[in-house]
């Protein structure tokens, strides 16, 4: 009796199996995209060093360079639309653009509403100020004379409101590049941003920032898909791991971080 129902265990346990492959592999998403022989991706173009434009317009950065890559081995077009990062899942919801590949945290709440790959990126959430601030040295100094900058929508607003703080002002920015501007010239006395950012505005611009000691949170990055491609997700975390394996991610991470960042889950 018992081996008869282990059976069957067994075998509702393989035909579930099978269904969801199944499933995957006949949603059509992955096929949608193949057969327009591009990939949309949907990009934050402000936000160095994963994505943003040189003095020529170019598109430059590291998930530029990783997604083309990615689209290269699959044999199709890579095409990024800038969008605005405060509306990014609801675009990417409503189809505006194939997946979000732009330094995405993966958190609780956009679980909720999209699907993500495994992680690429292990990250945190950091506090930069001015270089010479003597006033705030730490967390501890950030209060109610504080006007803290944050972009509109990231991570970075929700790791602020965690440190349930009172501050004098909090001040949104659609692009972290005109929030380190209003940092530099003093409308604001430090901006909560992605430590990636930070680090690399503190490479490119020696002597004018610094990153306070502590972090305000650490999170995983990845890309974003919508709930239902599930084809086009399996298809693009297979070819995502095989970046991994050959080690193209890690050269890629060097080329623009000085070192292996990446996270391979």
């Amino acid at each position: 009796m018992k081996k008869g129902l282990l059976t069957v265990g067994v075998m509702i346990f393989a035909a579930l199996l099978l269904a969801a492959n199944a499933f995957a592999a006949g949603d059509g998403s992955w096929d949608r995209v193949k057969k327009a022989g591009k990939i949309v991706i949907g990009i934050d173009d402000a936000f160095p060093p994963m994505e943003f434009r040189t003095d020529k317009n170019e598109l430059v950065g590291f998930d530029i360079d990783a997604s083309k890559e990615l689209g290269r081995r699959l044999g199709i077009k890579v095409e990024h639309m800038p969008t605005v990062w405060d509306t990014v899942i609801l675009s990417l919801k409503s189809k505006k653009f194939d997946i979000v590949w732009s330094g995405m945290s993966i958190t609780p709440e956009r679980e909720k509403e999209i699907a993500f790959t495994r992680p690429y990126i292990m990250e945190k959430q950091v506090i930069v100020v001015k270089k010479g601030n003597k006033k705030i040295k730490g967390l501890k100094d950030l209060g109610k004379d504080t006007v803290v900058g944050v972009q509109l929508g990231s991570t970075s607003e929700d790791a602020l409101k965690k440190l349930n703080r009172e501050f004098k002002q909090i001040k949104k920015y659609d692009k972290n590049t005109d929030a380190f501007l209003d940092l530099k010239i003093g409308r604001i006395d430090a901006l909560a941003v992605d430590e990636l950012v930070g680090r690399y505005y503190l490479s490119q611009k020696p002597g004018e920032y610094t990153v306070l000691p502590e972090h305000l949170l650490s999170e995983p990055i990845g890309i974003g898909l919508r709930k239902e491609d599930a084809a086009l997700k399996a298809q693009i975390q297979k070819t995502l791991d095989a970046m991994f394996k050959d080690g193209t991610m890690k050269k890629i991470s060097i080329k623009w971080f000085g070192d292996d960042i990446t996270s391979w889950k």
